[in-house]
């Protein structure tokens, strides 16, 4: 991706980067990556975040090129995450009379990231600080744990800018031919998703902003319907479901375990419900799967009993759940064993150590292979999902 112009002072620079096949070693991006880095060109230059390291020689030739010549002042550093800020360092030798602006918890992870020492050229802001560059002036905001401690957001005013670090970003390059929503949610979910609280308390602060573009370090650069957006993430940053609809998330040795779940979603289709997503967890991708979990307000969550626990990919998928503070869903559940079944005992010690969880009463028990029995299990279960 060149670098164009955002406004009339303000450049993008950063880089698509359509090779990596997984983002922090665990999500698949088949759309690539975007890691946004920005240019303020006014009477001092304001270099908005770096970009990551497999894109550093594209960065440092996009800044070169937006600069024009010129020299930068400032390196504003929003978040230290290596993906933004890998080239800190470089920068810093690069530009000597460069000063680097960053919180106090910036600086400490810079000393553990990096060698060179840069205390002298440290320009240490607080919250509501002001940055002036000539028209444009860089108001702070701090962010703490959307999604590091040290992460902070500008705005600048002069062209009513939200710089909002890894806040509205989204998995995929920044010309990749897709919804925003789908990958923006996905992002959402399995990277910020655990801090719902912090999200609300920087969205409380972005409200009292006349905010007209947004530009984030992942992601397109937003600047029409923004209420469409800011909404997006109240809803997922208060928990609250963004559709009805039901989730059923299988782990299945043999198929048998499968074949109940996939009864349970024609019964619940049959019935009426509104939208019924049926995935295996052992071979979809788990980020999808966990999007799926928090958009919708029900799930199901089938297990195969696996040496006397849950099969390890529904513990999994239980396990990241709970770290995302999953919460405020009815839930079902469907056990299957040969001799000892055990997955809904052990599921349901998972789900009563979240948040508002309804655990629906009637619970199914396979033993090895579907049985009639079990179809007036599932059709009560179905009842009791769509109550």
């Amino acid at each position: 991706m060149s670098i164009f112009k955002v406004t009339n002072d303000v450049v993008y620079i950063g880089c698509d980067d359509r090779e990596i096949d997984l983002f922090e070693s665990q999500y698949v991006v088949p759309e690539g990556m975007s890691y946004n880095s920005y240019l303020i060109l006014d009477e001092k230059i304001a270099v908005m975040d770096t970009a990551d390291k497999r894109v550093s020689d594209e960065w440092f030739s996009n800044l070169e090129e937006a600069l024009g010549g010129r020299k930068p002042d400032y390196l504003v550093v929003s978040h230290m995450e290596p993906d933004h800020a890998a080239n800190i360092e470089k920068a810093a030798v690069k530009y000597p009379e460069l000063k680097i602006v960053g919180n106090a918890k910036t600086f400490v992870y810079y000393k553990q990231f990096f060698d060179k020492d840069i205390s002298e050229r440290c320009v240490t802001v607080k919250d509501g600080d002001v940055l002036e560059l000539g028209e444009h002036k860089l108001h702070f905001i701090f962010a703490p744990m959307v999604h590091w401690p040290e992460v902070m957001v500008e705005y600048d005013e002069k062209d009513k800018i939200l710089f909002s670090a890894d806040g509205f970003g989204k998995f995929g390059a920044l010309d990749a031919d897709e919804d925003w929503a789908c990958e923006a949610r996905r992002y959402y979910f399995n990277i910020v998703g655990k801090y719902g609280a912090q999200v609300q308390a920087l969205l409380k602060k972005a409200a009292k902003l006349d905010i007209g573009i947004i530009c984030p370090l992942h992601g397109p650069i937003l600047s029409e319907n923004l209420e469409y957006y800011i909404d997006k993430y109240n809803v997922w940053s208060s928990y609250a479901p963004e559709d009805k609809g039901i989730l059923i998330a299988y782990g299945s040795i043999h198929g048998h375990t499968a074949e109940a779940a996939e009864k349970l979603g024609e019964i619940l289709k049959a019935k009426g419900a509104e939208k019924v997503v049926v995935s295996d967890l052992s071979r979809e991708d788990m980020a999808e799967v966990i999007e799926d979990a928090f958009r919708y307000d029900r799930m199901v969550v089938a297990c195969a009993t696996y040496d006397g626990g849950l099969f390890p990919v529904v513990e999994d998928f239980l396990h990241h759940l709970k770290i995302k503070n999953y919460n405020g869903r009815k839930v079902g559940l469907i056990e299957n064993g040969t001799w000892a079944p055990a997955a809904n005992r052990l599921m349901k010690a998972y789900f009563e150590g979240m948040k508002n969880i309804e655990i629906c009463d009637s619970s199914v028990t396979v033993r090895s292979a579907l049985k009639p029995q079990n179809n007036e299990e599932l059709e009560k279960l179905a009842e009791e999902l769509l109550a």
